[in-house]
């Protein structure tokens, strides 16, 4: 066991030469300053002129890396072995220097933003800067990978995959998003925003063709291949240079299989991984704020897929797909860099209103048959539980669309569907009634947050949950014509604040696809947000106030933790924590996989949040060693497997990148063991020397 302390970390040289080989040269133009050049941009002329102060934060926000469930696919068996990418959290907060209203924008490579995490945050908000951020101003939203860790949520219904709540993955998730906010609000100083859009194609398709098409016409036109191909870039400048970007634009991230087990961000948290880290070479390990940052955010993505075949990907196939699919995304966003753009100005501003979706009055001008409707408490179909077949089924036995089998058992023998909750769930035969249930125990969230947010001419309407298409576009025009704003100036922020499942169009809901089963609230779901939508949108025209709404209650105190925790680590025989039980071999090529088996210990011993459980260090010439890769980088890959009762192998690779420097590299490994007593040792091991030519 060693006990040498870590280098400092500086790993520019190999990923420089990754970045220039291969890896994209899109954004080659878009590089951001040095860190020594931002700081000295805050008193430009030209920055002070655009009216807005912006700040940019980035945190790890990982959680549990191994035998957590991990959300996405509704799988039991999927539980995680291991780490990827780590999961970050992005911010950005825009302030009008005129007014002094401001947003804070976090995008974090999460499965969903669950209610618990959103009130979460809001606390710690508070308790740091008292009411300068609350749920009125504060935008949280997730990318959606299907391979981050689950558990997280104080609703039983998204915990059943994960055996219950898991509070170390819950405060990594709820840690990482503030400290991405304090970061941000850090880092305000004059900025421009320029907003652009584009177009990308090949980068997604409808995986619920069937019932796409029996939208109207109008909706169906505006979508001639049934894919939403608008792709918006809002740029952070100073100094006439970009320093930061999010993007949005909509697709799944389902790129990595459900057959993965390991923690991984997925096609959107590549995308951003890859404009910060390979192109404009921020270390996230270094102190300060980072030179770049970027964020790719979902917006109506429901049933947007990155699945071209619409098929189910596969392992280990996922993840040169996933990294496709992200670089897709970023050399859209990154040629937008190079257009003019339209600059920003004008208010910031945002309202949000709580809605109870299980009891909405929905007026005839939104329902479009101009009668009045209802929604009803939440209830489940047979098609949900049979997951997406096009990016990964969930359980076997159910299909999408009609569930005959299913559907009679439902109702003659689990539950007896009442005349107005039958009428208001039309055509959806109740497979689950779990609003009923949450009369026992809280299952699905009922009391949910709705958004709008105005930075300048940009609008994002936050939605808490996986709009489609279609659905996004009513919203959309819903919101563009009270403010009178162009139509692709507005957009979804889906996965925002809290998580009820789908949202479709009443057309799309008959089909009763996979999505259509999870739009939870009935038919009238949509035309019920719209209805919220355009009160939001006058409110936020006309400077009005709306009532907040039913708050939902906080739920913290009633998670149910199932699985228990680590009992104890133990190496296995003759063997010491840390000890290589596999040697790398001694020389590789660029291209090559380096792999080296460890004596481990339990990796949720210490989740590491802000470090790394491994290390890839080149020798320099004076024989001290600088680390040039950690656990959060693309090439690396950390995997952790149980031997026996209390022992753990863990075996680290790395993926030689083209154009890495010849010279001498070892692997470093950093764990933490767990004895009979609870007290917790870090160690660490180290690989032999080896050489890459």
């Amino acid at each position: 066991m060693s006990t040498e302390r870590r280098p400092v970390r500086s790993r520019r040289t190999v990923l420089r030469a990754g970045a220039l080989t291969g890896l994209g040269l899109a954004g080659a133009q878009a590089v951001a300053p040095s860190r020594a050049t931002a700081a000295t941009t805050a008193a430009t002329p030209d920055a002070r002129n655009a009216g807005f102060l912006v700040g940019r934060g980035i945190a790890d926000a990982t959680g549990e890396v191994a035998e957590v469930g991990m959300m996405g696919y509704g799988r039991f068996d999927q539980q995680a072995a291991g780490l990827h990418t780590r999961l970050r959290a992005r911010a950005f907060v825009v302030a009008d220097e005129a007014s002094g209203r401001r947003v804070l924008l976090i995008v974090a490579d999460s499965p969903m933003i669950f209610g618990s995490v959103h009130q979460a945050v809001l606390r710690r908000l508070a308790e740091a800067y008292g009411g300068l951020y609350t749920e009125q101003n504060v935008l949280i939203t997730a990318t959606h990978t299907h391979a981050g860790p689950g558990g997280y949520s104080h609703h039983l219904l998204y915990n059943t995959t994960t055996f219950g709540f898991h509070r170390k993955t819950f405060e990594a998730v709820a840690d990482g998003l503030f400290e991405a906010a304090q970061r941000a609000h850090d880092d305000l100083a004059p900025s421009e925003l320029v907003l652009s859009h584009g177009t990308l194609s090949g980068a997604s398709v409808n995986r619920s063709r069937t019932a796409f098409d029996r939208n109207p016409k109008a909706d169906r036109d505006h979508f001639p291949d049934a894919v939403d191909t608008h792709t918006t870039l809002l740029r952070v400048e100073r100094a006439g240079r970009a320093v930061g970007a999010v993007n949005w634009f909509p697709v799944h991230s389902t790129s990595m299989s459900g057959d993965n087990r390991l923690i991984s961000a997925d096609n959107k948290g590549y995308a951003a991984y890859h404009w910060e880290r390979e192109v404009n070479d921020v270390d996230y390990l270094a102190d300060g704020t980072p030179a770049f940052v970027s964020a790719f955010a979902q917006t109506n993505s429901g049933d947007m897929s990155p699945n071209l075949d619409l098929r189910p990907p596969t392992t280990p196939e996922d993840f040169a797909a996933t990294r496709a699919n992200g670089l897709q995304q970023y050399e859209a966003a990154a040629a937008q860099v190079r257009q003019a753009g339209t600059g920003l100005s004008g208010p910031v501003d945002s309202r949000l209103v709580y809605v109870d979706l299980s009891d909405v009055t929905v007026r005839p001008e939104f329902t479009g048959d101009g009668r009045t409707h209802r929604t009803s408490k939440p209830c489940i179909g047979a098609s949900m539980a049979a997951g997406s077949m096009e990016d990964g089924p969930a359980f076997p036995g159910f299909e999408e669309g009609e569930n005959p089998f299913w559907d009679a058992i439902s109702d003659s023998v689990i539950y007896t569907v009442s005349p107005e909750l039958r009428q208001a769930q039309a055509p959806k035969d109740v497979f689950v009634p779990v609003g009923e249930m949450n009369r026992v125990y809280p299952w699905v969230q009922e009391r949910v947050p709705v958004m709008l947010v105005r930075i300048g001419g940009l609008y994002l309407i936050g939605i808490p949950g996986e709009v489609t298409v279609c659905a996004g576009l009513r919203l959309r025009r819903t919101v563009a014509g009270i403010v009178g704003a162009d139509l692709d100036d507005v957009l979804v922020a889906g996965y925002a604040n809290a998580y009820f499942h789908y949202l479709t169009t009443p057309e799309e809901y008959d089909a009763q696809q996979y999505e259509g089963g999870s739009t939870l609230f009935g038919r009238w779901q949509l035309p019920a947000l719209q209805q919220t939508a355009a009160d939001l949108a006058t409110a936020l025209r006309d400077g009005t106030d709306l009532p907040l709404g039913p708050k939902p209650p906080d739920l913290s105190g009633k998670a149910l933790s199932l699985q228990p925790g680590v009992v104890l680590d133990a190496p296995p025989l003759l063997r010491k924590f840390g000890d290589v039980l596999v040697p790398p071999r001694e020389n590789y090529r660029a291209g090559e996989r380096v792999e080296t088996v460890f004596a481990g210990a339990h990796p949720g011993n210490d989740l590491h949040r802000g470090d790394t459980y491994l290390e890839i260090q080149h020798r320099n010439a004076d024989g001290s060693w600088r680390t040039v890769a950690d656990d959060g980088d693309w090439p690396t890959r950390f995997h952790w497997k149980r031997d026996g009762i209390a022992a753990s192998k863990v075996t680290i690779t790395w993926d030689v990148p083209q154009g890495t420097s010849p010279g001498t590299y070892r692997i470093v490994y950093h764990g933490d063991a767990r004895s009979l007593t609870g007290t917790v040792t870090r160690f660490t091991g180290t690989s032999p020397a080896f050489t890459v030519r």
